[in-house]
């Protein structure tokens, strides 16, 4: 069976995930800041600046995590990403990004530790959902990466 062919052009390489990155936090970014207007007390401004501070520890753990990860992926004599292999990255990436969203939530809106990582969980479980029908929408308008193909 055949890939389905984009709904608007092929996308490869860095402009793919550049694209991919500005389009995923950006949608965060407002998804995330209408939901704190919502569900607390805060401010616009808090509340932006909440999401958007969030949105680049995320992007620069991202990015020190997957280097980390590879670098050790590399010195495995096992190649391939096994189920195993690809549940210990989210396991990694996920605990650490606790690890530094849970304290700047709580430093940021002062609240507890405890109300922090509450918060952060709900926020994961929006993600798991988030990240899933975007990433699909995304390779529906731009096809699969060449990785996939």
């Amino acid at each position: 069976m055949s890939p389905r062919a984009p709904l608007f052009f092929s996308l490869q390489g860095p402009r793919r995930r550049v694209l991919y990155v500005a389009l995923y936090e950006g949608i965060a970014i407002a998804v995330v800041t209408l939901a704190l207007l919502v569900f607390t007390d805060e401010d616009p401004f808090r509340a932006g600046g909440l999401a958007v501070g969030s949105s680049v520890i995320a992007v620069v753990w991202n990015l020190v995590f997957n280097a980390l990860f590879e670098r050790w992926e590399r010195r495995q004599a096992v190649r391939g990403r096994s189920a195993a292999r690809r549940v210990a990255h989210a396991i990694g990436f996920e605990g650490g990004l606790l690890f530094w969203l849970v304290p700047f939530f709580a430093w940021w809106l002062n609240i507890s530790l405890w109300q922090a990582l509450v918060m952060d969980v709900g926020l994961l479980v929006f993600f798991l959902v988030y990240t899933f029908v975007f990433t699909w929408c995304f390779d529906r308008l731009f096809g699969l990466p060449a990785s996939a193909q």
